[in-house]
């Protein structure tokens, strides 16, 4: 087994594409690199259960894999993309977790209360919670950005944090973990993607605050903040023109593997974590955050 994600596919202009919202990484070229042959567990989750949202593909995939080698059981939330949730199951499967799909739109408050019950039903407990799901769109001038877009965006990237969190949390006990994706779009927001990079802001104050709020119940609250990552987000959103340049504005050059930022979540859900709180992790390519 490799120990190493090979990186040359993304370091030469990426494939003009396009693909419907929100994208299905089967379809993409290059294909994805989520660490599954390259990510190798020490047992750092023995035990202990975790959801992802956007498990399906991308970030949420290499999280999903990653956790499963380190000895977690997984509940794998995602919008629609069925083909998607269950290769990650399968993946997490192989590794001798278990895997549950939790198919549904977490902008809505009672799917998201579905999830936990779901989670604590089928695993007797919730250690760690990872809200990854996003949306974004582009669009190039605020007044084509339309109240339903906004709304979307908003519902999905950090109201569903708000609700995973609040129901998530009466089920965590010391120890616990929560882990939002945050982006640095927080920080460096790009014009045509306002909505999302405001929500991405709004998910760095999130953690910073849930942070403080919990920490006397001995759960910490961290983010971790990519650059720019080869996910189907990218060809689904994003025209086909931008796609060629896609990541070339980082000192590496090129964007990265989903499986390249695995290693950060577990470090924030593991011990190993265990004195970070309210932290927000930068993973961009040696962009500065």
């Amino acid at each position: 087994m490799a120990d190493k994600i090979d990186t040359r596919d993304l370091e030469q202009p990426l494939q003009k594409q396009q693909q419907d919202m929100p994208g299905h990484t089967e379809a993409m070229r290059p294909r994805p690199d989520h660490g599954e042959d390259t990510y190798q567990g020490s047992d750092k989750l023995k035990g202990r259960a975790a959801i992802i949202t956007g498990g399906d593909s991308g970030i949420g995939r290499a999280v999903a894999i990653a956790f499963a080698r380190e000895g977690a059981d997984i509940l794998i939330s995602y919008l629609s993309e069925d083909d998607d949730a269950q290769e990650t199951a399968r993946w997490v499967e192989h590794a001798g977790g278990r895997a549950v799909l939790a198919r549904g739109d977490i902008g809505e408050e009672s799917h998201c209360r579905r999830i936990v019950e779901q989670a604590v039903s089928e695993f007797g407990r919730i250690d760690i919670l990872v809200n990854n799901a996003a949306h974004q769109a582009t669009i190039d001038r605020i007044e084509d950005l339309t109240a339903e877009e906004i709304q979307l965006t908003f519902r999905t990237n950090i109201f569903s944090q708000f609700y995973l969190s609040k129901a998530a949390l009466s089920h965590m006990k010391d120890g616990g973990s929560i882990i939002n994706t945050a982006s640095i779009q927080a920080a460096d927001p790009s014009p045509d993607l306002l909505a999302y990079a405001a929500t991405k802001g709004a998910i760095v104050n999130f953690t910073i605050g849930l942070a403080r709020m919990v920490a006397e119940r001995g759960i910490r609250v961290n983010a971790v903040a990519p650059g720019p990552v080869w996910t189907p987000l990218i060809p689904s959103t994003m025209p086909p023109d931008r796609i060629e340049k896609f990541g070339r504005n980082t000192p590496r050059g090129r964007p990265a593997h989903p499986g390249e930022l695995a290693g950060a979540y577990v470090l924030l859900a593991s011990d190993q974590g265990s004195y970070m709180s309210g932290a927000v992790i930068p993973v961009t390519g040696g962009r500065p955050l």
